[in-house]
C-alpha cells in the first residue's frame, strides 16, 4: 500500500497548479437526418483534450483555459468536421454539429462491422509514438469475438492471427502460452510482452516469462508486430504483444458494467468495472474474481485481478496518466502424467500437492507533451514487484509422491524502467515525413530461492520447514537502449522505413549453488557487458486504397538469459564469452480488403536464429569430462502465413433479411529447422558427437490451421471454429516414442472445435454461452520437463459457460 500512496500523492501534487480552469463547452452531435451520433472524437487541435459523444450524441468539455481554438470532429463513416470557436474563463458554450455522411466508406464500414470482419485489422502506419508501417503486424479487437473471454480461451482470440503456437495445458486461464514461427510457447517469453507499451514481464532481457494475463474482459485489442518490432522495443525474436486496456469512457462522466460468467466444474467468474470523464479528468477501474476446480482433478484456482487509472489534462500540452494492476492467484497443479495415464484417463492426476502463486503488482506514471503541432514527446516509467511460488513433489511422473517433504522454489522480482519517447513529422520533396526516436532505461533484479524444504501438507504453502534453501541466487540486469526511426514517403503509393536501435546490456549473477554434505557451494560472479546495433529496412506500396504490399527485413537478438548462467550442476562450466543470440526475420507480405466482403494478409517469412545456447561435453587434461555450456548453431524458420475472411452473402445478394454469414481461414506452414548444431552424449566414459541439422524444431507444428465461421442476425451472432494442429517434437532429437517420465516424445496432431454465440437483449444488456472443445477430444500441447509437470499436460475436454452482462 505505501507503493499506492506514494504513486497517488505524486500525481495529485503534479495536477494541482490546473485545478483553477472553469469553462463549459457542450452541444450535440447529429447526422443529416438529425439523429444522434455516437462515438464520435471531439478534440480541441493542438491540445491533449478531447471526449466522445455519448449515445444520445451529447458532448462536453471542461475546465480549458480561455482562447480561440478548432474544434476536430471525427467518426469512420463520416467527412472530418473542423470549427472554430472563442472561449472566455468561465463561459459556457454550446456548439451543435452535423456530420455529413461519406456514402461509400459508411456503408462498406456498416456492411463490416455487421458481419464481425473488423475482429481482425493491422495497425495505422505511425500512431501511438511508433511506427508500424511496413511491418507485419495484426489487431485482434477483443469485443468483436465471440470466445469465452472469462477463461482466456487463447485458442479462440487468437483464431484469426495465423501461425500462433499455443499451449493449452493452462486451463485456469490465468498464465498464456504463445509464440510464432517455430518459437517456443513456454509463457510467451519469446514476445516482448506488454500492456499498455509498457513491461509486465520479470525482465525483458533476463527472465521475460510472462506470468501476468489481463483478464480479456477488459482488454480492448491486443496488437502483435512480429520480428521487426525489435528496433522500437528491442529483444526477442517473436516481436511485440501488446495487451490495450479498455481506455476511461470519454463519452460520459460515470459508466459502470458487471459481467458474470458460470460455467462447467465450478467456473464462476464475476468483472466489474467503472470508468468516465468529467473535466480535465478521466479514470477507470475493475477488479475480477474468477474461481473454479478445473477441467482436471487437483485443478482448483482462485484469482483475483484489479486496476485503476487516472489521466488529468494539466494543461492544454501536458496530460498526465498513472495507473497501478495488480493480480494474487492461487493455483493448484495436477501435474504431468505418463503416456498410458493419459491413454487410461487425462482428467486423472496424482499430483494432489502442487501449488502455485504469483502475486503481481505493477505500478506506472506516465506524461505526454505536445511540444508543437508537429512534435510531441512521451514518458512510461513502470516498475515490477512481484512473485513466483510452488511448492509439490517434483519427482518424474512414473514415481508415487510419497508425501515427505515438498519442495519449495520461490522468485522474487524488483524491476523499474523508464522510456521516454520523441515523435516528429516535418515535410521532404512535398511530403509529410514521420521520425520517431527513443531512450529506454531499465533495472531488473531476480533473488531466487530454490530447493527449498517444504512442509509435508497439502495445502498452499511455501514456508521452509528446515528454515534455509539449497539454491539463493541474484540475478541483477541493466539495459540501455536508443532507436531511431523515420518513414519516408517517396510517393503516394510508396514509402520506406529504415532505422537503428543500440543496446547495452550488464548481467551479474552470483550466490549460492547448493549445499552438499553441509558445504555450501558458491557460483562465481559472473559478470557481462556487451553494446551492439541492430538494423531494420521496411517498405509499402500501396496498390489501392485498401491494399498494399509490404516488405521488412530487420535484425533481432535473444539476451544470455538467467536460466543460461545458471548450470545444472556445479562441475559444468559456462563459456565466458557466451554470446546473446543473434538473427533476423524477413517479411513479405500483400494485404488489405478488396471489397467490403473480403479481407485477407498473405506473406512469407524467413526467421533466422543463430548462435543458439546448448550444452556441450568437453574433455579436460586430466582425461575427467564435463558440461560445457556455449552457442552451438542456428535454426531457420521460414514459411507461409494467409488469413482471409469472406461474406458471401454480401458478396452475392448486397443485403439480407435472413441474416449474414461469413467465413474465415487462418492458414500457416512452418519449416523450423536446425542448421550446424552439434550435441553430444557420454557412454562408457566416451564423448559421441552428434549433429542435429535437418532435424524440426521443438514444439514447431508443421501445420497450423484454423478455420471459422459466423452467423449474424440482427444482434444475435454465433460463431464455429475448428484449430486443425500438426504434430510437434517435445526435444530437438525429435525423439518419436516417449521415455517412461513421459518428458520427451511425439506431441500429436489435433483437432479441436469451439462454438460460442451472444444476443444483444438491450443497448445495455448481453447474453453470452457456449462450449469449447465441442466433440470433447483427449489431446495435449506439451509435455514438460519440469513444473507444472513433469510429463504429458492435458488440455481440457469438453466444458460450457454461459455469460450476462449488464451496463449502466
Amino acid at each position: 500500500m505505501k507503493s499506492f500512496y506514494l504513486f497517488v500523492g505524486l500525481f495529485l501534487v503534479l495536477a494541482a497548479p490546473g485545478l483553477a480552469q472553469k469553462n463549459v463547452l457542450k452541444g450535440k452531435i447529429v447526422d443529416e437526418n438529425q439523429l444522434p451520433v455516437q462515438g464520435a472524437s471531439v478534440v480541441l487541435d493542438g491540445t491533449v483534450r478531447g471526449v466522445q459523444s455519448d449515445l444520445k450524441g451529447n458532448y462536453e468539455l471542461k475546465d480549458f483555459p480561455k482562447g480561440t481554438y478548432q474544434l476536430k470532429i471525427s467518426l469512420v463513416g463520416f467527412e472530418p468536421l473542423v470549427q472554430d470557436f472563442s472561449i472566455e474563463a468561465g463561459e459556457t458554450k454550446e456548439i451543435n454539429l452535423t456530420l455529413k455522411e461519406q456514402a461509400v466508406l459508411l456503408d462498406e464500414f456498416r456492411l463490416s462491422a455487421s458481419r464481425g470482419i473488423l475482429g481482425q485489422d493491422h495497425l495505422a502506419e505511425v500512431e501511438d509514438f511508433r511506427i508500424n508501417a511496413g511491418k507485419k503486424n495484426e489487431v485482434i479487437k477483443i469485443a468483436e469475438l465471440n470466445a469465452n473471454l472469462a477463461m482466456n480461451n487463447s485458442r479462440q482470440i487468437f483464431a484469426k492471427t495465423p501461425g500462433i503456437t499455443i499451449w493449452e495445458n493452462d486451463g485456469s486461464g490465468i498464465q498464456l502460452g504463445v509464440a510464432s514461427r517455430g518459437l517456443s510457447p513456454n509463457r510467451s517469453w519469446e514476445f516482448n510482452v506488454r500492456m499498455n507499451g509498457y513491461d509486465i514481464t520479470p525482465d525483458p532481457m533476463g527472465y521475460p516469462e510472462a506470468y501476468f494475463t489481463p483478464p480479456m474482459e477488459v482488454v480492448e485489442q491486443i496488437e502483435i508486430v512480429r520480428g521487426a518490432s525489435s528496433l522500437q522495443y528491442g529483444s526477442q525474436f517473436g516481436g511485440l504483444m501488446n495487451f490495450v486496456i479498455r481506455r476511461p469512457d470519454k463519452s460520459t462522466r460515470f459508466t459502470a458494467e458487471t459481467i458474470n460468467t458460470v460455467g462447467s466444474n465450478g467456473l464462476f467468474s464475476s468483472f466489474n468495472y467503472v470508468g468516465g470523464t468529467e473535466g480535465k479528468w478521466n479514470y477507470a477501474a475493475y477488479y475480477q474474481k474468477r474461481v473454479g476446480n478445473g477441467w482436471r482433478e487437483n485443478g482448483y484456482f482462485n484469482t483475483d485481478h484489479a486496476h485503476v487509472e487516472i489521466n488529468y489534462a494539466a494543461s492544454n500540452r501536458l496530460k498526465l496518466g498513472m495507473e497501478m494492476t495488480y493480480m494474487d492467484t492461487e493455483s493448484q497443479q495436477p501435474g504431468g502424467l505418463t503416456d498410458a495415464q493419459f491413454a487410461e484417463d487425462s482428467r486423472q492426476s496424482s499430483r494432489a500437492r502442487n501449488w502455485f502463486s504469483t502475486p503481481w503488482f505493477i505500478p506506472s506514471f506516465s506524461a505526454e507533451y505536445l511540444i508543437s503541432s508537429n512534435t510531441k514527446l512521451s514518458w512510461k516509467a513502470f516498475g515490477t514487484f512481484a512473485e513466483r511460488n510452488s511448492v509439490g513433489f517434483m519427482r518424474p511422473i512414473n514415481l508415487e509422491d510419497d508425501m515427505g517433504n515438498r519442495q519449495v522454489d520461490r522468485d522474487y522480482y524488483t524491476t523499474y524502467g523508464s522510456e521516454i519517447r520523441l515523435s516528429s513529422s516535418y515535410r521532404l520533396f512535398g511530403k509529410e515525413q514521420t521520425l520517431m526516436s527513443g531512450l529506454r532505461y531499465f533495472n531488473g533484479h531476480i533473488d531466487r530461492k530454490q530447493l527449498g524444504v517444504g512442509t509435508t501438507g497439502s495445502d498452499m504453502d511455501f514456508s521452509v520447514a528446515a528454515g534455509d534453501y539449497r539454491r539463493d541466487l541474484d540475478f541483477s540486469n541493466i539495459n540501455l537502449a536508443a532507436f531511431v526511426e523515420n518513414v519516408f514517403r517517396v510517393s503516394d503509393k510508396v514509402l520506406i522505413t529504415a532505422g537503428v536501435r543500440v543496446e547495452n546490456i550488464r548481467s551479474i549473477m552470483e550466490g549460492q549453488f547448493n549445499i552438499v554434505n553441509g558445504n555450501p557451494q558458491l557460483l562465481d560472479q559472473i559478470s557481462r557487458t556487451r553494446s551492439f546495433a541492430l538494423f531494420g529496412l521496411g517498405a509499402e506500396y500501396h496498390v489501392t486504397k485498401s491494399s498494399e504490399f509490404y516488405a521488412n527485413f530487420s535484425q533481432a537478438y535473444r539476451p544470455v538469459l538467467i536460466s543460461d548462467l545458471t548450470p545444472p550442476a556445479t562441475t559444468d562450466v559456462i563459456d565466458p564469452n557466451l554470446q546473446d543470440s543473434r538473427g533476423y526475420n524477413i517479411d513479405f507480405g500483400y494485404r488489405g480488403a478488396l471489397s467490403s466482403y473480403l479481407k485477407f494478409d498473405v506473406s512469407y517469412f524467413h526467421l533466422n536464429y543463430a548462435d543458439r545456447i546448448g550444452t556441450i561435453a568437453q574433455r579436460r587434461q586430466d582425461g575427467s569430462i564435463y558440461q560445457f555450456r556455449t552457442n552451438l548453431g542456428n535454426s531457420v524458420s521460414r514459411g507461409f502465413e494467409g488469413y482471409v475472411e469472406f461474406d458471401p452473402v454480401t458478396a452475392l445478394f448486397g443485403s439480407s433479411n435472413v441474416g449474414y454469414l461469413h467465413l474465415f481461414a487462418s492458414l500457416a506452414f512452418i519449416d523450423a529447422t536446425y542448421g550446424d548444431f552439434d550435441v553430444t552424449s557420454v557412454s562408457n566414459g566416451e564423448i559421441i558427437r552428434t549433429n542435429l541439422k535437418g532435424n524440426q524444431v521443438e514444439n514447431a507444428p508443421r501445420k497450423i490451421n484454423r478455420y471459422g465461421a459466423t452467423y449474424t442476425l440482427g444482434k444475435f451472432s454465433m460463431t464455429w471454429q475448428m484449430s486443425d494442429i500438426g504434430k510437434a517434437y517435445s526435444d530437438a532429437s525429435n525423439t518419436e516414442v516417449p521415455n517412461a517420465a513421459a518428458t520427451v516424445g511425439l506431441v500429436p496432431a489435433y483437432r479441436v472445435q469451439d462454438l460460442s454465440a451472444s444476443w444483444n437483449v438491450w443497448k445495455q444488456h448481453s447474453f453470452k454461452a457456449g462450449v469449447n472443445n465441442l466433440t470433447d477430444e483427449r489431446y495435449f500441447t506439451r509435455r514438460a520437463g519440469g513444473y507444472p509437470g513433469p510429463g504429458i499436460m492435458p488440455a481440457d475436454g469438453r466444458t460450457f459457460y454461459m455469460t450476462f452482462a449488464l451496463k449502466f
